[in-house]
C-alpha cells in the first residue's frame, strides 16, 4: 500500500468513526438500547352475526352485493324513536316500512337457516356514536337474502345500506360490516362496508378462489373465465 492510499485509508476510517459517535447506539427502527416498544394494539376479528348461516353462505352460490346507495331518506310510516333507540322499536314494523325489504318479508320469523323468513334483528355500533344500528335480515324462498342497515337521527330511522345475494353472511369487524356472499363459479365474495358519516359505503371487495378445489378431470372442463389449475370448476 502507497503512501497515499494509506492517507484515504486512515480518512475514511475517521469519518466512520465520528458518524457512528454522532449517530449513538440507535438500534434499527429508531430505538436506542434500554427504550421500551410502543404497544401494539389488538385488531378488531370478524364476530359473526348470525352463526349458523355463516357456513350455510359457504356451500349457497349468490350474487355480487351492492354497491352505491342512493342518499338515505327517513322511512315515512316506520315508527318513531324514543329514548330507549332502536331496540325499543319493533325490528319487523321497521322492515315492513321499508319498501325495499317489505318485498322479502313473505315468511315468518325463523331461528335457522333452511327455510324463507326473517332472521333474528341483531343490533351493533357501526357508526361509532355509541348506540346500536338495527341489522335486519330476510332469506326467501328463492334462496336469496335481502338484508338492510338502519340508524336513527332526530327519532327517524334511516335504512344507511340495503344489499341482497344468496344466503348472505354477515360479519362485524369492529364497527365495520363484512357481507359475505358465494358465487356460481365456486368463488367467495367479501365486501367490506364502513360508516362515511352519511351511508355505510364499500372500502374493499374482494373475490377469492377456494385452493383447496379439485383439478378437473382428463375427461371433464373447467367453465369459461377460470384458470387451469386449482379453484376450477368442472363440468
Amino acid at each position: 500500500m502507497t503512501r497515499f492510499t494509506r492517507r484515504i485509508a486512515a480518512a475514511l476510517l475517521c469519518a466512520c468513526s465520528c458518524a457512528a459517535a454522532v449517530g449513538g447506539c440507535a438500534a434499527p427502527g429508531g430505538l436506542a438500547e434500554g427504550d421500551p416498544a410502543p404497544p401494539v394494539s389488538a385488531q378488531p376479528q370478524p364476530e359473526a352475526l348470525w352463526p349458523a348461516w355463516a357456513q350455510e353462505s359457504a356451500r349457497a352460490p349468490g350474487a355480487p352485493v351492492g354497491r352505491r346507495e342512493a342518499a338515505p331518506k327517513a322511512l315515512e310510516s316506520a315508527p318513531e324513536v324514543g329514548p330507549g333507540g332502536l331496540r325499543a322499536v319493533d325490528a319487523l314494523e321497521v322492515a315492513r316500512a321499508d319498501p325495499r325489504m317489505s318485498q322479502a318479508l313473505g315468511g315468518t320469523s325463523i331461528t335457522a337457516p333452511g327455510r324463507a323468513g326473517v332472521r333474528p334483528p341483531v343490533y351493533r355500533d357501526l357508526t361509532g356514536d355509541g348506540q346500536p344500528e338495527l341489522v335486519v335480515a330476510a332469506d326467501v324462498a328463492t334462496g336469496r337474502t335481502a338484508l338492510t342497515v338502519y340508524t336513527t337521527a332526530r327519532g327517524k330511522i334511516y335504512p344507511v345500506l340495503f344489499t341482497i345475494g344468496r344466503q348472505i353472511a354477515a360479519e362485524a369487524v369492529g364497527e365495520d360490516l363484512l357481507i359475505r356472499t358465494a358465487a356460481d363459479d365456486g368463488s367467495e365474495q367479501a365486501v367490506r362496508y364502513h360508516w362515511d358519516g352519511e351511508r355505510m359505503t364499500v372500502v374493499s371487495d374482494e373475490r377469492r378462489f377456494d385452493k383447496a378445489a379439485r383439478r378437473c378431470d382428463a375427461e371433464e372442463r373447467a367453465l369459461p373465465g377460470r384458470a387451469a389449475g386449482d379453484g376450477q370448476v368442472c363440468r
